[in-house]
């Protein structure tokens, strides 16, 4: 059992020997692993001595040694002989002196790696080669430093001294490689190592190698004296002499290629001239068979255009029997509309100043139906034949143009509708700006219209209604327009009308006017009767317009301006709105500004327990202060913020704020521990869908209880997303947050949806405390608010109080809470602090409940 180990050893060695080392005796083998591990070794040490350098050096050595490589991929072959030298020897002997001996020796083995796997498939070529570059350098590298040092090193050495030095190191590292690479040959052939055919084999390649070190030590002198640069600047010129040689070389080889060329093409030309005429007849056969049984059309046609053959495809197409179109004119089947461009064409293709007449065109079909074909002619002449002609060929091309034309339809007009699309709009307005401006000016005018509830209609009934009412609307819109106007769907909801020639200003708002009727007429949608209306704006030629896009900015301006004064109806655009538009643009590039600077900043206003003056809460409100317009108010720049998508960003930034002063306050003054805060929230952020994750990270931020912070959402927001805001203030309540319907009693929410919000207050909007007094109807109004809330067992908050006798009357109703400009103005931070310093200590109790003087006023 002991011997069975060795003897399968052998047996996997003998295996291994016999097939990737066939040609390779005992002698042989193991000349070759003892010099590729000797190779190897060197290698690897001096892989680890350029590790252990400094990382700068290590990535210039690394970039010797690439270029060292890359320079061995372009060899100089000597003509007349197999052997060939490349550049890279300069570099691998350059880095000797910059570097030393670890470094010459990589780029030595990379050189010869690149080398070996260029010149031979062989493995052992391709490890040997590289194995014994590096041993061969590694040994003669080592004696040339050695000898350099006890002189001084080769900084010291004059340029005599280094020239003579680097020639004799080159040689010596030649004469080792080339003994190791030849003694491989001499063991396999069982032969002693002869010098002198050694020499004979390589000694041109010797010379160059000794030239290389001269180089290399001419160009480290010049790096010593100059600098990287001188290197940078040597590289190129050296590759490009090389090339230069390389292609002085091949072109060498290529001229006497030539001569050789010459003599076996006479030949071959002598034999290709007897098959030239058997060809030429098998190609005319082959033609003529093609002509016959081509898909397409084909005609030979006389120069005066008679036609001498028809092909069976171009009868077809015709609709005429087969052989009944020769000797006949092919004018006979054009379309006369295009005989004149098909005769000039040809005559041009008869006189040789076109090689080819290509055209589109008319024939007539079956019965004279007219065929749309692509018409391509060119000169035939056959061989024997009488005289050359026209080759005309046919092709029926109304598949593609029908399908050019859906394209086009595609392209230009929105699917839906089937009306013009934005695309084809700025294109017919971009024309009519044109002619407005012509020395015959032809005015136009332009209204762009918005539906003002369709998202609600969209989202109530579902996008399938959405697209019929636009469909329907669509209808109705070009049943009021005169013929030669266009209305086209820019998208969504939006739809402009171009009117070409323009009716005065009074005939066109008169459009307007029958529009807005059209859009108000109730439309049946899934069994249910839908009212909408639009908002239209209007602009005319007469602005001087230079552009469509300015026109439509204008229209669009004017249709907003409609939406503000009210909705459902039109308005016309002037220089004012354009003003207001600019001005508005100012604010939202500011007000991006604003926001990124942090220069908006947050009031609180306090809210007041009625009847024990008692301080419940603050409500936080924004405010900015532009640098040039003074303050802005929120009613102005918190609109422009959610049309221009920055309220998410503007909501974030109070939630943080507010949560973070108020965490503060509780932490200084631990008296009023549970006051807490209100934040407004617009149906943006219900919209964005993220807005429980947002309101967790402010609190966790700030360290803020969630029982603090109250949430206000107005009532329409919350009742267009019903479904949708019943989950979200689930969520926020589970957090322990509290939640309120802002602005309660100015939307259309009904008790049955009321009863199922989960909110914990109603905030009864101002409109209904300026008219009130004893026994008016907002008192009774605020009075059956007052009791729902109690009975649904939500909060009642009073906003707007401004006078003592406003206050008195909500006390007599039984109202709480309140807030407004006769209790507390907005105070800032410092006030705050200021009021909270006066209360604490006192529990709340510093406004007593009795008095009939207005509250504390800031």
């Amino acid at each position: 059992m002991k011997s069975e180990q060795p003897l399968a050893s052998g047996s996997a060695w003998r295996r291994f020997h016999a097939a990737f080392m066939p040609d390779y005796n005992p002698r042989a083998a193991l000349y070759w692993w003892t010099i590729s591990l000797v190779g190897a070794t060197t290698i690897v040490s001096s892989l680890v001595a350029v590790a252990g350098q400094p990382l700068m050096v290590a990535l210039q050595i690394a970039v010797g040694i690439v270029v060292a490589s890359l320079a061995g991929l372009v060899p100089v072959r000597i003509p007349g002989t197999k052997n060939s030298f490349a550049a890279g020897e300069v570099f691998i002997f350059l880095l000797l002196l910059l570097y030393g001996v670890p470094a010459a020796t990589l780029a030595a083995a990379s050189e010869a790696l690149i080398g070996s796997w260029r010149t031979s498939k062989r493995w052992t070529s391709r490890l040997g080669s590289p194995c014994m570059a590096a041993a061969s350098m590694f040994a003669a590298a080592s004696l040339f430093e050695a000898i350099a040092a006890r002189l001084g090193g080769f900084a010291a050495l004059t340029p005599v001294e280094m020239l003579v030095g680097a020639t004799a190191f080159s040689l010596a590292y030649f004469a080792l490689n080339t003994v190791f690479v030849g003694a491989v040959a001499a063991f396999k052939r069982s032969e002693p190592l002869r010098v002198d055919l050694l020499i004979g084999m390589f000694g041109l390649i010797g010379f160059t190698f000794a030239g290389s070190a001269v180089v290399a030590a001419l160009l480290y002198f010049a790096y010593r004296d100059a600098g990287i640069g001188v290197l940078t600047a040597a590289v190129p010129v050296i590759g490009m002499l090389l090339m230069m040689l390389h292609y002085f070389f091949r072109q060498q080889e290529a001229d006497a290629a030539v001569q050789r060329g010459r003599i076996e093409a006479a030949e071959r030309e002598a034999a290709q001239s007897a098959l030239h005429l058997q060809e030429f007849r098998k190609s005319e056969e082959r033609f003529h068979s093609a002509f016959t049984h081509a898909s397409i059309g084909m005609a030979l046609v006389a120069f005066d255009g008679r036609i001498l053959q028809a092909n069976r495809a171009l009868t077809e197409l015709l609709g005429q029997a087969p052989g009944s179109m020769t000797d006949r004119q092919f004018t006979e089947f054009v379309d006369t509309a295009h005989l004149e461009g098909l005769d000039a064409g040809l005559r041009r293709l008869e006189s040789g100043a076109v090689e080819a007449c290509e055209m589109e065109t008319v024939c007539h079909g079956d019965g004279g139906r007219p065929v749309s074909v692509a018409l391509s002619a060119s000169i035939f002449a056959e061989t024997g034949s009488a005289a050359p002609c026209f080759i005309v060929q046919v092709l029926n091309i109304e598949a593609r143009l029908q399908a050019q034309q859906q394209l086009q339809h595609i392209a230009f007009h929105d699917s839906l509708t089937g009306l013009p699309n934005r695309r084809r709009m700025h294109e017919l307005l971009a024309q009519a700006v044109e002619r407005s401006r012509a020395p015959v000016a032809r005015p136009f005018a332009l209204m762009f219209l918005d539906f003002d509830r369709f998202k609600l209609i969209n989202d109530s009934l579902g996008h399938a209604a959405g697209d019929q009412l636009l469909r329907i609307v669509a209808r109705r819109i070009e049943n009021q327009l005169r013929p030669g106007d266009v209305v086209a769907r820019m998208g969504g909801d939006e739809f402009a009308v171009l009117l070409t020639d323009a009716p005065s200003q009074q005939g066109t708002t008169a459009l307007a006017e029958r529009l807005l009727e059209a859009m108000a007429q109730s439309i049946g949608l899934n069994g249910v009767q839908v009212s909408t209306s639009a908002s239209i704006g209007i602009t005319f030629s007469t602005m001087g317009y230079a552009s469509a896009e300015d026109a439509l900015r204008d229209a669009d301006t004017a249709m907003y301006q409609a939406k503000a004064d009210g909705k459902a109806r039109y308005a016309l655009f002037d220089a004012g709105l354009h003003l207001k538009a600019s001005h508005r643009l100012r604010l939202e590039a500011d007000l991006r500004q604003a926001i990124a600077q942090k220069q908006l900043t947050l009031v609180y206003q306090p809210l007041v327990h009625l009847e024990s003056g008692r301080i419940s809460g603050f409500e936080a409100l924004l405010r900015w202060t532009h640098p040039e317009f003074g303050p802005v108010p929120p009613a102005t720049f918190i609109p422009l913020a959610e049309e221009a998508g920055l309220i998410v960003a503007i909501t974030d930034f109070v939630l943080h704020g507010a949560c973070r002063q108020m965490a503060d306050w509780q932490q200084r003054h631990p008296s009023q521990a549970d006051v807490g805060v209100q934040v407004n929230v617009s149906a943006h952020d219900f919209a964005q869908g993220k807005l429980v994750q947002r309101v967790k990270s402010a609190l966790q931020g700030a360290r803020l209880l969630p029982q603090h912070l109250t949430l206000e959402l107005t009532e329409n927001v919350l009742l267009e997303r019903f479904d949708e805001a019943v989950g979200v203030l689930s969520r926020l309540r589970e957090l322990g947050l509290h939640t309120s319907i802002d602005d309660f009693g100015t939307g259309y929410s009904s008790l049955s949806y009321l009863a199922r919000l989960p909110v914990d207050s109603l905030k009864i909007d101002a409109s209904f405390v300026r008219g009130l007094r004893p026994g008016s109807d907002e008192a009774e109004v605020l009075r059956a608010i007052t009791v729902l809330g109690n009975v649904l067992g939500k909060t009642v908050v009073v906003e707007g109080i401004e006078t003592d006798s406003q206050l008195a009357e909500l006390r007599n109703i039984g109202c709480t809470t309140g807030q407004g400009f006769h209790l507390f103005r907005p105070l800032e931070v410092p006030d705050v602090e200021r009021l909270l310093e006066g209360l604490s200590g006192q529990a709340w109790q510093g406004l007593a409940p009795s008095h009939t003087a207005p509250l504390v006023r800031h």
